[in-house]
């Protein structure tokens, strides 16, 4: 039986302290799994410490080991499709560079892929992040189910593994801002869970802040929704309806009571409700409006500046040119 090719790939920010110990995993977790040959990606996304040094080492001293270097920090999952588009596995593992996503559990997403689902997300009954990135994960699982038809039983995290057909679906997508949760969906519904164990991060800190969650969550709505302009229009009916009935209410109010006032904080509040709603309704569709615009003009997805590959290639043809230099040299002495 032919072994089956794997790529792992991890996105890297700030984590040249933890991301040799990710890799050793992958190493000792890999050689029980006979089946199977692989290969490890590592996307640095910008990181302004010292992690792309770190993967130059790594591919050094471990041959299935390439790097990416993206120009800036384009953001996890822009990396994370710099990597899909960069790997050649027949199944696709994606994790974390920090050591709280459990690499030597691996056998149990390729186990369930096996037995025949496209794509499986590990699963943790107890998480170890902080209270904001909790409240920004709920959050985020919450628009998944609600704008993006996500089974309510269903866990994603960012621990998961994929068939080849669903990444060269989800590398076609080339808009500007990249949401994998979202292409996963549209792409299959043969999605299943399994438990895994998630660890307390030892060093440093997690490069998600909740304003970034924030931004993904908008990122995963504005990009393959459109439930939000529904319920914009939705409000916005609702709106016009309650006022054009408070219009008739104190008009019939002034008929039958002439004394009573017309009741002008009332008033002011409801145009103040109204034209606030109305105001966010306009920034909703000036948002559509405004990453439609961004595509249009080929905004980037992601841009790699240089590769490990690259660097090996230059080194080869440095020495291969410095080896004829010097025989022609010796040639002529």
């Amino acid at each position: 039986m032919q072994d089956r090719f794997i790529s792992f790939i991890i996105p890297c920010y700030r984590s040249e302290k933890t991301l040799e110990q990710v890799i050793l995993e992958i190493e000792d977790a890999m050689p029980v799994l006979i089946q199977y040959t692989y290969e490890i990606i590592l996307v640095n996304d910008g990181s302004p410490d010292a992690t792309w040094q770190k993967i130059c080492q790594l591919a050094a001293e471990h041959p299935e080991v390439k790097g990416f270097n993206m120009a800036r920090n384009f953001g996890q999952h822009a990396a994370l499709m710099a990597g899909l588009n960069q790997c050649r596995g027949e199944i696709v593992v994606c994790l974390d560079d920090d050591g709280q996503t459990p690499a030597d559990e691996v056998g149990k997403l390729l186990y369930a892929i096996e037995k025949g689902a496209d794509v499986v997300y590990a699963r943790y009954q107890h998480k170890q992040h902080s209270f904001f990135r909790n409240m920004g994960s709920a959050m985020n699982e919450w628009m998944a189910h609600v704008m993006l038809g996500k089974p309510k039983d269903l866990y994603v995290s960012s621990y998961f593994a994929a068939r080849r057909y669903v990444v060269d679906e989800m590398i076609q997508y080339t808009g500007s801002y990249p949401y994998v949760i979202g292409l996963v969906l549209r792409t299959t519904g043969n999605i299943v869970n399994v438990d895994v164990k998630h660890r307390k991060r030892e060093v440093g800190e997690s490069g998600y802040n909740f304003a970034k969650l924030l931004g993904l969550w908008i990122n995963g709505f504005t990009a393959f929704s459109i439930k939000p302009l529904r319920i914009a229009t939705a409000t916005g009916g609702i709106c016009a309806a309650l006022g054009f009935i408070y219009g008739i209410y104190t008009v019939i109010k002034k008929f039958v009571v002439p004394n009573v006032p017309l009741g002008f904080s009332a008033l002011m509040s409801a145009v103040m409700f109204i034209g606030g709603m109305l105001m966010l309704m306009v920034g909703l569709a000036g948002e559509y409006i405004g990453r439609s615009y961004i595509s249009l003009n080929n905004n980037p997805q992601y841009v790699i500046r240089e590769s490990t590959k690259a660097q090996q290639s230059d080194k080869k043809q440095w020495v291969s040119a410095y080896d004829r230099k010097n025989g022609s040299d010796n040639k002529t002495e």
